[in-house]
């Protein structure tokens, strides 16, 4: 049997790690203004729902990955609080794994928000 009122506190506390994540983390509030940025121009441009589709799954996907690596991170820091080669190369590959996947939201930006830019010109 699903308890409901468990279920509503899981939703609090993953609420409050959303509202932490956009308060606290300064990449996080870059990925904030570049979505907000993004979904102007979307609408600007009209793009299809297929296109708001991949647009949003990517935005949904670079705020997950930044939210890990700040998971990541912090969890390194309280179990290593000094500096250590290991923890260094976790959060670096944490890091690395939200570049990826900014540069490929940014590429495919660039393929339907580029493309509808450059048949209006």
């Amino acid at each position: 049997m699903i308890k409901v009122r468990k279920v509503w506190r899981s939703f609090g506390f993953a609420g409050q790690g959303i509202v932490d994540l956009f308060r606290y983390e300064n990449n996080a509030k870059v990925h904030l203004l570049i979505a907000a940025l993004v979904v102007v121009v979307g609408l600007c441009l009209q793009i299809s729902r297929l296109e708001w589709a991949v647009i949003l799954t990517l935005i949904g996907l670079v705020w997950a990955a930044e939210a890990f690596n700040t998971a990541i991170e912090k969890i390194c820091d309280f179990v290593s609080p000094g500096l250590h080669p290991q923890i260094k190369a976790i959060k670096d590959l944490s890091s690395g794994a939200v570049l990826i996947l900014a540069i490929t939201a940014v590429l495919v930006g660039l393929i339907i928000l580029g493309g509808k830019l450059l048949t209006m010109l």
